[in-house]
Order: C-alpha cells, then structure tokens, then sequence
C-alpha cells in the first residue's frame, strides 16, 4: 500500500510541475526596442528567479501561493517591477535607460570598447541628454555641467578660453574627437566651438594624467568627444534656438547612403552674433561678436571583412572680435580704438582601419589637422600657422585571462609665427624658424583579470621629443568589484607636456603685457594617485548611483607664470619648487519613478606650488581661476501626461584667486556666486520639441572685469597725477561671463 501511494504522489507531483504556471516573455531597450541579454529577474521575497538568455528572452515558473511582483534589473537601465502574475503569461518588458551610469560603453580609459563597470580606469561618461537640459552652442560652455570641469574664459575682450580639470590650467587638458588628439596646442582655445552637438554620441573624461596611452598633454586628464555613428544616427536631426541678446544657433545633421556598402552622416553648425552689449558700462563689449560656420561629414564603409573602417573631415571658419563699442574693422591693428580680432580657419581629417586579419585584432588610427590664425590683439599681430599629423597601429591580443595591448604612434607637429617663438637667437639678422617637432613613441599595456572580481592593469610609454629628448611614462591601476553595482579603483601614473606658450596660453598673445622667458623651458612632469569608488543602490522609488574621486597630483616641474611682480609683464620661468593638486569630487544621480531626476556633483580641491625663497622657508602660491569649491546641480521633472520637463541647473563657485596687479583696487578673490538656469521643454506631434527659458537667473555680473578700460593703449598711463599707482590696461581679471539674465526660445525635430 505505501509503495502504490508513494507511486500516485510522484505521478501528481510530475503532473503538476509539468503543469506549473509561467510567466514567459522578452525584455528589452525601451527607446531602441534592441533585445537585453543576461538581464535578471527575481520574485520579490524570494531567492527564485533566472536571466535573459543572448536574445533577451526568459521563462520562470511563478511560485505558488499569494501573487507577487516580479523585479527586473538590467546592468545601465532602470530597475523595474512587474505584477502580481497568477497565472499563466506573457511579458513584453520595456526598461529605461540610465543615461551616464554603470552599463555605459567606454573607450578612452584603456583604447578599447567595454562597460564602463569593467574598465580598470575611472572613466566618466556623459550623453547629451545632460547638456540639452541647459542648451548652448558650444562644447566649451556645456562642459559648465560637469563636476571638477571648468570652462574658463582668459580673456574679457576677445572671450577666448580653455578647459580647467580639477584645477589644472587648459594646457593640462588633452581634447579628442573620436580618440583621436586633434584639438590641442594652437587650437585648444578654439577647438571645441563649432563641433555639431546634433552628432555628439557621448562624452568621455579622465581625470588624472593620462599620458601612458596618449602621450603629451594629459597631465590634467582628458576629453574625448565620441561622435555618433553614420550607420545608427538619425535620418535627419535640427535644432534651432536664440536668445533675447541676439544670439542665434543652428544645428543640422542629416544621414545619406552612397551605394550599398557605404553610409555617411554630414552635420553643420552655424552660430552668429552681431549686436553690441555693454551692460557694465565700461565701453567694452560684454560678449565677442561671433561669425562661426562648421562642417562634419563622417562615412562609414561596409567591408567583405566585416571590419571597421571610418573617415571623416571637419571644417571651421570663424571671425570673432571686441573691443571698444565703436571699433569697427577699419580700426584692425591700429593704435586710436581697442579691438581684438581673430580670424580662425581650421581643417581635420579622422580615420579607422581595422586589419582585415582573422586572427588578430589589429588597427591602424589617423588624424591631421591644419590651423591656420589671423589675430591682432589691439596693435600686437600674430599670425601663426600649424600643421599636425598623427598615426598609430594598434594591436589587441587576449592571452587567456591576459589581455594585452601594444601601440606605436608617431605624431609630427609644424608650427610657425611672427613671434620670438620661431625666430632664431640672431638679434643682429633675425630669421623665421618653423618648430619641427618629431614625437615618436611605443607604449604596452597589459590587463589581467583575477577571478571574476578583481583586476591588475599596468602600462608604459615611451618618447622621444626631437627637443627634449627621451620621455618615459609608466601607469598602474587595481579594480576590485564584489558585486556587479559597486567598484573600486586606485590608479597611479605619470604624465608630461612639452611646453610651447604662445600656442597654448591666451595671455602670452595679448598686447596687454609684455611676455618675459627667464630661462629655457623645460618639460612639465607629474605624478598622480586617484582613488575612485563607483555605486549604484536602488529602492522602491527608483535608484542612487555614486562616482567619487580622491586625487592628488604632485609636479615635478611645471611652467609658472608670473602676473603679480610686474604689472607690464609676464615673466615665465620652470618651477624652482614643486606644485600640487589634490581634492575630491563626487557626483550623485538620484532618479525616481515619478519623474523626478536630479544630478548634483561637488569639487573640493587645493591647488597651489611651493616655490624656494633664497633665504628663507618656500613659499606657496595659490593657483589662479581654481576655486576651492564648486558645486553642479541639475533637477528636472517631467508630466507625462502632458509632455513636459522641466529643468532647474546650475553652477554654485566659491571665491577664486585672480590675477590682481600692485595696490589694485580690486578684491584678490572672487565673491561667491551661482550661475542658475531654468529651461521648459515641451513635446509636439511628429517628434517636434519646443523648449525655452532664462540663463543666469541671479543676473549675476562680475564687477570691474577690465583695468583701465578708459586707456586701453596706456596713452596715459604715466600721468601720475591721474593714475598715483601706475595701472595699466588688463582684461585678465576674468571668473564669469559677462551677461546678465537672458532667455532663450529653441525647437528640435529628429526624423527616425
């Protein structure tokens, strides 16, 4: 009898599981419908659950019992919960994307494609989602919104400026576009105005030095602008958009297949303003007069191989100037109405070509540019032209859990001037000598994993400077991540830049003041530490995602130019000392399943040098334009029902130390101030947006931004009578744009 029992129990246990109820179904991309691999979903409550399988499908047995909730978690999208389920069902499970967190693909930290999580160096990504909260025409100013990035203007006639990292002066700063060093020396200040945002994909940052893979100028850290790919952009994409002062910004991106194997996408900027505005009274013009036109064209060849091949070309022409309210262009150069007038005309070329090799992944990355700049700065003309071209082949090889990647690039660099920069040493029959500059290098990285949990990354480069000779550059980097939300990371490294001022540093050009080489220049060098921890937490609101960063960056020997001895000059010389930058920043991106979102990010840093006294104890030295704190916030809401966001950003900047001149009468150090801003954007039929609002709601506006505005060729300068302290005209005391409330009116439209 208790064998025929035991029999009938397994026949209705078999029965009944065999019966079980399910639910079955596929997740995937909310925005892009694409399937989601290796997605988890578990039953609230339970230890119960499975994954997506390669195409984003799952089956799960629903336990028995009261009904529950079924919670789906994708690495970079919203967490979601679905339910209570029953019976027997099908889901088509939709997630959002969580722009800029932990499932995000990057390239920059180690040259190769992988999740943000896995990558060993802390790399920061931003999508455009980000900077259309607060629009702009330029790269330079949306970059306002990142935490520890500061956009600083160097000049407050002609609004010329460069990109500060966690303090570093833009010099420190190395700009790609597409991983490729083509914004940089002669066109840093330049080159990110006129770069299409229509074809921006992403934005990369590294914090710290960065030369192990990159080589010169990544001291601070770089910026790698990602544009899209011709083959997944839009057909067609517009964004138009003024403001009250005059200003006037379009944006077009269009896609066009020529043939069957080739796909291209061409993009145009043009931004224009033309109206006069003195707002502080000074008879100076609060913002530069700006003529800018841009062309993009990317193509995106389709092989036998299958393998990677791009190119693509840019062009920039520019005519910007300020000055006095009544200088017109017959006043260039001339000595009776201040202005300050550059013509800039620029080209780039950018290519890919992965080897069409079985085996072996290997690649071969090109650029060139040409820069070519008409200036006057008052009377003081320069004119200057620069040829750069750069290769390197790449190869990547997995060797079990080794990964190894090898590289040899190879960077040429013409440049020449009418400055004492490309002159020879012959006072008696001075003659132009172009720079030449030969930077070949090779550098080896390798990357191992240990387990499934940690990480060991160590790489070195080497170059040789046809100036400064033999350059070495090591890095090392540990991960460690217990689980797939949370990450440490502890890099070191070097970096170094060869150093060229009249290139990289606004204020060496400016007629202002005299430029002084007290000795010959030598190589910047650094060493870094960082320690970055990355988080992401969720609830039954939504989720939390943390990235913060320890830094601590100590010079070797770094270029210093003296703006507080002599008010007439600037006096250059190698660092008799040493400098540091150290701090912390963090960013925190809150999002709740009721629409409301907000991003807030702080810096807290020191910066400054410690230079020998000849008799006595070194001295330290604040760096200028770096801010003690600083804080970025962006809250934004959205009402679904009736397709509207609305977006609160802005920027809090503690006082700052500016260039001030003997018994100026101005503050040392700025006050503190916020820039804020409010934007409504609101949803239309056919994927119409029409979005409007106000910039710098405080209306705040630096005060006496230029010495001496009144005198700007020092006519009068030595009249001791009305001037007792002998000032003379200087535009360098800069920590805020020169605009007070605006509002802006913009429409976008994106044909799939």
């Amino acid at each position: 009898m208790k064998k025929l029992m035991s029999a009938l129990a397994c026949v209705t246990l078999s029965f009944l599981a065999g019966h079980a109820q399910t639910v079955t179904g596929t997740v995937r991309d909310g925005a892009t419908l694409e399937p989601l691999p290796y997605c988890h979903l578990v039953w609230a409550g339970t230890a119960q659950g499975t994954a997506t399988d390669p195409q984003g499908r799952f089956t799960l047995a629903i336990p028995p019992g009261s009904p529950v909730r079924l919670a789906v978690k994708c690495l970079g999208f919203v967490p979601d919960s679905l339910g209570p389920f029953t019976v027997d069902s099908v889901a088509d499970i939709r997630l959002k994307k969580a722009e800029g967190l932990l499932g995000d693909v990057v390239v920059t930290g180690t040259m190769k494609e992988m999740s943000k999580m896995d990558s060993p160096i802390s790399v920061e990504v931003y999508s455009p989602a980000l900077f259309r909260k607060n629009p702009s025409p330029t790269l330079f100013e949306s970059l306002n919104m990142v935490t520890g990035v500061q956009p600083q203007l160097n000049c407050n006639v002609c609004n010329t400026g460069d990109i500060h990292i966690n303090g570093l002066e833009g010099p420190y700063t190395m700009i790609l576009i597409d991983g490729m060093p083509i914004v940089s020396s002669l066109s840093t200040v330049y080159g990110l105005s006129g770069i299409p945002q229509s074809l921006v994909k992403r934005i990369e940052i590294v914090k710290g030095p960065a030369s192990t893979l990159y080589g010169s100028e990544a001291l601070a850290g770089l910026i790698n602008v990602i544009t899209k790919d011709p083959v997944s952009a839009a057909r067609i994409q517009a964004d138009i958009s003024g403001t009250s002062l005059g200003e006037f910004n379009t944006d077009l991106s269009a896609k066009f297949r020529v043939g069957k194997k080739t796909t291209a996408l061409l993009g145009v900027n043009y931004f224009n303003y033309q109206i006069k505005s003195d707002i502080n009274h000074d008879n100076f013009t609060d913002i530069a007069l700006q003529n800018r036109v841009s062309v993009f064209n990317s193509w995106d060849f389709r092989r036998k191989s299958g393998k990677k091949a791009t190119l693509a070309v840019r062009y920039v022409y520019e005519n910007r100037w300020g000055g006095e309210m009544q200088w017109t262009k017959q006043w260039r150069g001339t000595d009776s109405i201040y202005g300050e007038s550059i013509y800039t005309n620029r080209a780039e070329l950018i290519g890919t070509y992965v080897l069409p090799l079985k085996k072996e992944r290997m690649r071969v990355d090109y650029s060139y540019n040409y820069h070519h700049q008409d200036s006057y700065y008052g009377t003081v003309k320069y004119l200057a032209k620069q040829h750069t071209a750069f290769a390197q082949w790449v190869w990547d090889k997995d060797l079990g859990r080794l990964n190894l990647l090898a590289g040899v690039p190879f960077r040429f660099v013409y440049y020449d001037d009418n400055t004492p920069a490309t002159a020879t040493a012959d006072t008696l029959h001075p003659k132009n000598k172009p720079a030449l500059t030969l930077l070949p290098g090779v550098f080896l990285q390798g990357e191992v994993k240990i387990r499934k949990k940690a990480t060991v990354l160590a790489g070195a480069r080497y170059d040789y400077n046809t100036i400064h000779g033999h350059i070495f550059t090591p890095r090392l980097a540990l991960k460690y991540s217990p689980n797939q939300n949370h990450t440490l990371r502890l890099t070191g490294g070097s970096g170094y830049r060869v150093v060229n001022l009249f290139t990289e540093d606004h204020a060496a050009l400016t007629g202002a003041r005299q430029v002084v080489i007290a000795s010959e220049l030598k190589p910047e060098k650094s060493w870094n530490g960082n320690f970055n921890y990355t988080g992401f937490f969720t609830h039954k609101h939504g989720y939390v995602s943390v990235d913060a960063n320890l830094f601590y960056t100590y010079f070797t020997n770094r270029i210093v130019g003296d703006f507080l001895t002599d008010p007439q000059k600037i006096i250059y010389d190698n660092l008799d000392g040493h400098a540091i930058s150290t701090g912390i920043n963090g960013n925190f991106d809150f999002s709740f399943k009721n629409g409301l979102k907000a991003i807030v990010g702080f810096t807290l840093m020191d910066v400054y040098s410690m230079e020998r006294e000849p008799d006595g104890p070194a001295r330290k030295t604040p760096q200028l334009f770096a801010p003690h704190f600083s804080s970025n916030f962006a809250v934004s809401y959205t009402f679904q029902k009736i397709g509207l966001s609305v977006d609160l950003t802005g920027k809090v900047t503690s006082p700052m130390h500016l260039p001030v001149v003997p018994d100026d009468f101005r503050p040392e150090r700025s006050p503190w101030f916020c820039i804020m801003n409010l934007q409504l954007t609101k949803k239309l039929p056919r994927r119409f947006e029409l979005y409007g609002g106000a910039k710098n709601l405080l209306n705040f506006i630096p005060r006496d931004p230029i010495l001496r505005p009144f005198d700007p060729f020092n006519k009068q300068a030595g009249d001791t009578g009305s001037n007792p302290y002998g000032y003379t005209f200087d535009p360098s005391y800069n920590y805020s744009p020169i605009q007070g409330v605006k509002a802006f009116l913009g429409v976008r439209w994106v044909l799939e």
